[in-house]
């Protein structure tokens, strides 16, 4: 978990259009966030075999 310090300074508006943090909506995670769901790649597995995000499932090949 971070703190919340850092997830309230992502949640500022930038100095900078580089400086954007994108952390993870549900568990303040910097790393591994995917923008078009701004979750990170745990919690994404974990809805998707949830069946909470619509039209994704698990691969197989």
């Amino acid at each position: 978990m971070s703190t919340k310090a850092l997830i309230a300074k992502a949640k500022r508006p930038p100095k900078f259009k580089s400086r954007v943090v994108r952390r993870c909506e549900l568990s303040g995670r910097s790393r591994s966030v995917y923008r078009k769901f701004r979750i990170n790649r745990n919690m994404l597995r974990k809805l998707a075999l949830e069946g909470k995000i619509p039209g994704m499932r698990k691969a197989s090949w």
